[in-house]
């Protein structure tokens, strides 16, 4: 068993998340290595799960930290792309703006980029529709010769947490199916690749 498998066996499974995997973050909480870019797209299943996890935190404490309204962080923002890579990356600039060894003045900076991520915010909310009791997907605009996008319609928000927990769950299920189906083609590769264009045929000789 390798190191990843044995991190991987450690970790609860998505239903035994605990109130720790949802408490809010905050500026004395450790944080192993230095932050780095996360592309959301790369991320392997029980990475995707753990950047969820840690971004939730860090939103509710930034939300509730400086008493964001709705416009700006509304309860269903993982369910918008646009909000979650600009939540991500103004965690990442966070992190690195109060990691220890940064300079003194990093922190203004990093306030004066909240500022204008703030109204980048509420045009993502403004431009998706969601609401503090409705939430909409995106709307999708079909450009010619595409079929046309699907209709859009109001979903109630009944308890934003319940509805975090199988968002993420079905997230991670849908990359670790993407990562069986990617390893069983290379699994299949190396089969072809080891039988060889000429096993089975009649050595010399025989």
């Amino acid at each position: 068993m390798t190191n990843d498998d044995t991190a991987l066996s450690d970790r609860p499974d998505p239903e035994e998340w605990g109130d720790e995997d949802f408490g809010p973050t905050g500026p004395d909480d450790d944080v192993p290595g230095p932050p780095r870019p996360v592309n959301w797209n790369l991320l392997l299943a029980h990475d995707l799960e753990q950047e969820w996890l840690a971004l939730n935190r860090w939103v509710e404490w930034v939300r509730r930290e400086y008493a964001l309204p709705v416009s700006v962080i509304p309860p269903l923002w993982h369910r918008h792309p646009a909000l979650k890579w600009e939540l991500s990356a103004l965690h990442l600039h966070w992190l690195a703006a109060y990691d220890p060894e940064q300079d003194a003045s990093a922190a203004i900076g990093w306030h004066r980029d909240f500022a204008a991520a703030r109204q980048r915010l509420r045009d993502w909310v403004a431009a998706s529709g969601t609401r503090l009791d409705r939430d909409r997907p995106d709307r999708q605009t079909a450009w010619p010769g595409e079929p046309p996008a699907p209709p859009v319609e109001d979903i109630p928000i009944t308890n934003r947490r319940e509805d975090f927990v199988a968002f993420v769950i079905a997230q991670v299920a849908r990359r670790k199916a993407a990562e069986d189906a990617f390893f069983a083609r290379l699994d299949d590769a190396d089969l072809d690749i080891d039988a060889g264009p000429d096993e089975g045929a009649d050595t010399e000789g025989g």
